[in-house]
């Protein structure tokens, strides 16, 4: 059993929001420099070096990549032979607590906004501390304590979508839906997007897998050749939109569409969609 301090946890939680809010993903960095030398669209090229120069000062100048900083989403692979040490002043704390300090330190030392109410629906009280954050957990195998953040923006978070479609429906019914559900989204949510996709297991874990999938790179097709050629099919069909950077029309509508699946139920075919803006903030680390 190998034994990981409460502190280092929260500190490397503190860590990776400060930096999924400073710097762009090199992936996604790259994949916006290959459609602004690509783009035909001369507005449209435009915006994309605006893009790129926007990551470039916030990176140098540790600033946020947008003013909306998110609400923070954790995913957490323990590793079966972990124990979380908690500290000495309170044997009570847990993973989870770590996790939440790491959030409400990194957003304080980051002058980031804090974006996360108490409750849904009656006062919405801002918690001012950008916590709870939104925690997925998962035992695996070994030693290491993986942990992925992203901070997502409500304005993309907003334009997800869920349907349950019937388990006859076919691959050209489900990337139609898939494209209007971009469509849909349009200028709202800050394109170009990360579109991604959740087929199968049930209701929350096709929405799950759509989240899960914005971990990839984007420049990582699915494993399945089946699923890669979807993904290929959706993301040439959503950039022939022509919603383009920022709304205004162009090529590049989205970067990636990304899918994860699960084994489902013999009468269902969830499939949830999870649109990510293109300040797409996300951090890994493994302790």
């Amino acid at each position: 059993m190998r034994n990981i301090e409460f502190d280092k946890i929260s500190q490397t939680v503190k860590t990776l929001c400060l930096e999924a809010a400073f710097e762009l993903p090199e992936d996604v960095l790259s994949a916006l420099k290959t459609s602004a030398k690509k783009e035909t669209n001369p507005k449209a090229a435009k915006i994309l070096e605006q893009l790129i120069e926007n990551a470039r000062i916030a990176k140098n100048e540790r600033i946020p990549l947008c003013q909306d900083t998110g609400l923070a989403v954790v995913f957490l692979q323990q590793g079966a032979e972990v124990y979380v040490k908690p500290p000495s002043t309170d044997s009570s704390l847990t993973l989870r607590d770590a996790v939440n300090a790491g959030v409400r330190a990194g957003y304080k030392e980051g002058l980031l906004r804090k974006s996360t109410t108490a409750e849904p629906l009656n006062k919405r009280k801002n918690t001012n501390t950008n916590t709870p954050a939104i925690i997925h957990h998962s035992i695996v195998p070994g030693d290491k304590l993986k942990i992925d953040v992203i901070t997502k923006g409500g304005g993309c978070e907003n334009k997800s979508a869920f349907k349950m479609f019937n388990p006859t429906a076919g691959k050209d019914e489900v990337i139609e839906w898939v494209v209007d559900v971009v469509k849909s989204a349009g200028a709202d949510a800050c394109p170009p997007f990360i579109v991604g996709v959740g087929m199968g297991g049930n209701f929350e874990i096709s929405c799950l897998l759509s989240k899960k999938s914005l971990l990839r790179k984007i420049d990582s097709p699915n494993k399945q050749n089946f699923y890669a050629r979807i993904e290929k099919e959706m993301l040439a069909r959503i950039n022939k939109l022509g919603i383009g950077p920022q709304g205004l029309g162009g090529d590049t509508t989205a970067l990636a569409c990304l899918i994860e699946t699960a084994g489902c139920h013999i009468a269902s075919l969830p499939v949830a969609v999870n649109i990510e803006c293109h300040s797409h903030r996300h951090k890994t680390a493994v302790i």
